[in-house]
């Protein structure tokens, strides 16, 4: 395997460069992202924003390993994931990448716990670890109470609250929101919104998150438009 890792010292944990994806259908190609280009450090939060059907969502799940990109090249951590096999690409997610969605995605079935402790048992992490770590991020998440209750049990916040405990479990080098607030109303969205902002000093990861919300862009430490399939940086404000 050639994998070229990012050299720690200059503190990049994503990095995208030139990044394409073009769809082809019949006689029809479509061109979503033409060059995206960019660098996140740790504990940097970058906010990508632009018009629906702009590619935000697509970027977002190249970057994830979850599509594959046309051109260019997408590094994680330090390894180029198109370099890597499928259950390469797997483990970069499990070990460095954490996922919040617009819908919550918790498996029904499973506990809040049970949800939060997922990540974890999937890298190897002994249950009675996995559950005593999962039980204390919870209860810094405010569901210290809710730990048997499964997702139908609990109120929208707190399911988004779970999905956010959910990615930062495994103290990941980036978490990637699609929208992650978009589906609640304007006080739950302020809440898991400065939750997040507060794990992630905490944690000391990075954030990427998709988003329509202008207020929720404003806060984060760097903003980036995509429009025609290029992404660009907004200067910050002086």
């Amino acid at each position: 395997m050639n994998e070229r890792r990012i050299d720690p010292a200059d503190g990049v944990v994503l990095r995208a460069t030139q990044v394409a994806k073009t769809y082809a259908e019949g006689g029809l190609r479509t061109e979503v992202l033409t060059d995206a280009t960019f660098s996140l450090q740790r504990r940097q939060s970058l906010a990508i924003v632009g018009a629906s059907g702009s590619g935000k969502s697509t970027l977002l799940h190249i970057l994830g390993g979850l599509d594959t990109l046309s051109a260019g090249k997408v590094e994680v951590d330090g390894r180029e994931l198109s370099s890597l096999s499928d259950a390469e690409r797997g483990r970069v997610r499990n070990r460095s990448l954490g996922f919040i969605y617009q819908f919550h995605h918790l498996l029904p079935e499973f506990t809040a716990l049970e949800n939060v402790c997922m990540p974890l048992l999937i890298r190897g992490t002994r249950i009675g670890a996995a559950r005593e770590q999962a039980t204390a991020l919870l209860e810094r998440v405010g569901l210290g109470a809710r730990l048997g209750h499964k997702p139908s049990e609990l109120s929208g916040g707190e399911r988004q609250r779970c999905a956010v405990a959910r990615a930062l479990v495994t103290r990941p080098a980036c978490v990637l929101g699609d929208e992650p607030t978009g589906n609640l109303d304007e006080a739950n969205s302020a809440q898991v919104y400065a939750l997040m902002l507060e794990l992630q000093q905490e944690i000391g990861t990075s954030f990427v998150i998709v988003t329509h919300d202008k207020h929720l862009a404003a806060r984060m430490d760097r903003t980036l438009v995509l429009h025609n399939g290029v992404l660009r940086e907004v200067p910050a404000a002086t």
